[in-house]
């Protein structure tokens, strides 16, 4: 099966570009706006920027994937809301033209999506919850999940909510390395503890993907963690494990935090449907961390 990713030099594309070019049934070719991040020992590397649809419609004709499996986006929610028309290009027109595309060359699309697409109600949401964005960047991810359902093409929508994890050259942080960060210099830092999620390691989600795309999925999937977190349980979890000064981390709760976009209070996802129908089984919070502590470990004896 051949497989065109897009935005391969992002924290998912980077575990999801490995992950496939580690399965010998797969022909890979990875792409991205930048040179590749990551060596990839059988698959491909192209320069492809999906907000150029010129590019889009070279590439994807030159390389004739079976599928296409997209994770470019515009994600910085606070950027999304002062840079609208960025967010706009980068997460509706973009994924227009992959449509256009696909309708062209007859190539199904795997879109991974997000839990900001909710108002934060409710939680935890299945597949069927109504969407009601309360930010732009949400706004611009249900466009786009609304432009794939009205196309005439084969699709999955996966969303998932709040991914952790690590890349040796990953220039923007998650929640897990920002509090280790913090921790490890001695800062004191407020959390939220009024808003809750399901954190996603970067490799589950990788693997909701990959089994997404070899079980032919059609429609929309939940693929996140299971465990219902506030950010500052997360911080409480990640110092008990990297054994960091809890007393350090202070409680406090979103109307203390003034940001450019508002968050969701209450998303979170209910994973049956992918575990029944993909066999989608995410590791625990703890389980994920440890990982991550392996990864740091290889990371800095390489350094």
């Amino acid at each position: 099966m051949k497989i065109l990713v897009t935005g391969a030099n992002g924290l998912l594309g980077q575990k999801l570009s490995l992950l496939l070019d580690s399965k010998e049934d797969i022909e890979l070719v990875a792409t991205a706006r930048s040179s590749p991040s990551i060596q990839l020992k059988r698959g491909a590397f192209q320069l492809l920027d999906i907000t150029n649809q010129a590019e889009v419609n070279e590439i994807i004709s030159q390389v004739q994937p079976e599928v296409i499996i997209n994770t470019a986006a515009m994600t910085q929610v606070d950027h999304c809301e002062t840079e609208q028309e960025k967010c706009w290009l980068s997460n509706v027109t973009a994924v227009a033209y992959l449509v256009k595309a696909c309708e062209k060359e007859k190539v199904k699309l795997i879109h991974v999506s997000t839990d900001f697409i909710f108002d934060g109600t409710q939680g935890a949401l299945k597949e069927n919850a109504k969407p009601n964005p309360v930010n732009y960047y949400g706004k611009s991810k249900l466009a786009a999940e609304k432009i794939i359902q009205e196309s005439n093409i084969e699709w999955a929508i996966l969303r998932t909510v709040l991914v952790f994890g690590i890349t040796s050259d990953l220039s923007r942080s998650n929640i897990v390395l920002w509090v280790k960060k913090n921790l490890e210099e001695g800062k004191v830092i407020n959390v939220v503890n009024d808003q809750w999620r399901t954190p996603t390691l970067a490799e589950d989600l990788a693997m909701g993907c990959y089994l997404a795309t070899i079980k032919n999925a059609r429609g929309i999937y939940h693929i996140s963690g299971e465990e219902m977190m506030t950010p500052y349980d997360i911080a409480v979890e990640t110092a008990k494990f990297f054994d960091l000064d809890r007393s350090l981390i202070k409680p406090t709760d979103s109307t203390t935090f003034k940001q450019p976009a508002a968050r969701p209070l209450k998303t979170g996802f209910d994973i049956t449907k992918a575990k029944a129908e993909l066999g989608y089984t995410p590791h625990t919070f703890t389980d994920g961390l440890a990982i991550l502590a392996s990864q740091i470990q290889k990371l800095s004896a390489n350094k």
